[in-house]
């Protein structure tokens, strides 16, 4: 299959329910510093909204994190679209994963790859699905993105415990 360079696909084995759309953005204050995630879930007309953060972490660290806690939330194989402003998430996921796993878990420049824990497990939740990953530029009007922003702000503030 032949993809868009901002669109990419992983197969699963059979995937045949309908189509499940997820929108997903991180969010961090400092970098690193307190952080957070949000996420929206669509099915057949329904859509559920989840947010959460860590203390202490990196954007990069919550945009893995948003579209790993969406996935964990599917009971069964899945087609989905996975739309995120994060190029490092589709990139990782498209591009540059099958490279990772060749070189032991090391970069082109024979480093460790970095967030390889979120990486080894987001491989593992998307196994059983066929996920297509897009991404879009973010902070554009694209209103899913905007609330997915919005929904890992309000985590960061809930994790400070302010109003």
């Amino acid at each position: 299959m032949s993809a868009r360079p901002d669109q990419s696909r992983t197969a699963a084995p059979s995937a045949t329910t309908s189509p499940v759309e997820i929108y997903c953005d991180g969010a961090c204050s400092g970098n690193p510093g307190p952080g957070g995630y949000g996420a929206i879930l669509r099915y057949n007309g329904h859509e559920k909204e989840i947010r959460g953060g860590e203390a202490h972490t990196t954007n990069n660290r919550m945009e893995l994190t948003a579209a790993m806690e969406a996935l964990r939330l599917l009971t069964r194989p899945c087609r989905i679209t996975i739309v995120t402003d994060s190029q490092y998430l589709v990139k990782g996921m498209t591009e540059w994963i099958q490279g990772w796993q060749r070189r032991g878990w090391q970069n082109s420049k024979k480093e460790p790859v970095l967030n390889r824990d979120l990486w080894e497990e987001l491989l593992k939740l998307s196994a059983h699905h066929d996920v297509s990953w897009q991404w879009i530029r973010g902070h554009a009007g694209h209103a899913e993105n905007e609330r997915c922003d919005s929904l890992a702000r309000q985590a960061i503030t809930e994790m400070r415990g302010a109003p």
